[in-house]
C-alpha cells in the first residue's frame, strides 16, 4: 500500500460510518471501473486498434473534427 492511500484510509476512518461507507461505495466502484477498462483494451486486437485509427483519420479528412483548444480552452 502506499502512502498516500494510507494516509487516505487515515482520514476516512476519522468520519462517520455512512460517509466512510459512501466513500468506499465510490472506491471499490472505482477500482472495479479500471479493471474493465484494463480488461478491454487487453482484449483489443490489432485489427480493432487499426479500425479505430482508420475510422478517426477518416472523420479528420471529412472536417468532422474540432481542435481541442476549442473543446478545453487553454487556462490564462
Amino acid at each position: 500500500m502506499t502512502e498516500l492511500l494510507r494516509q487516505a484510509i487515515a482520514q476516512i476512518e476519522k468520519l462517520l460510518p455512512d460517509q466512510q461507507d459512501a466513500i468506499a461505495a465510490r472506491l471499490l466502484a472505482e477500482v472495479q471501473d479500471e479493471q474493465n477498462w484494463e480488461n478491454r483494451f487487453a482484449a483489443t486486437t490489432d485489427t480493432q486498434w487499426d479500425q479505430m485509427a482508420a475510422m478517426v483519420l477518416e472523420e479528420i479528412a471529412n472536417g468532422e473534427t474540432v481542435p481541442l483548444d476549442t473543446v478545453f480552452p487553454p487556462q490564462k
